[in-house]
């Protein structure tokens, strides 16, 4: 799986970076045919509280994707509540496939 980090208008430190790739990467396990992965990390409002978002968009066959946005007080926050939810979009997924 091809995994791409993009952060906007802040620099990511390597370790966040990291973190991303590896919850990303372990998608794999509830799905073999995950394509790519995108995870696009931004700050809404720096004085806020909770203003960290984690949007990770993940491709699969049949030209289709899933997506999944979350926010929390930590980007590590926001990419596991968006990783839960795009593990509970891919097990709805292989349901359907199942049933074809």
């Amino acid at each position: 799986m091809n995994i791409n980090v993009n952060a906007i208008h802040f620099t990511a430190d390597q370790k966040l970076v990291d973190f991303a790739t590896k919850k990303t990467t372990k998608l794999d396990t509830f799905f073999d045919g995950i394509i790519s992965a995108e995870v696009i990390l931004k700050v809404l409002k720096p004085e806020a509280a909770n203003n960290k978002v984690a949007e990770i968009k993940i491709s699969i066959p049949a030209n289709d994707y899933l997506f999944a946005k979350k926010q929390a007080d930590t980007f590590e926050e926001a990419i596991d509540l968006s990783v839960d939810a795009l593990r509970k979009q891919l097990a709805k997924f292989k349901e359907k496939l199942k049933e074809k």
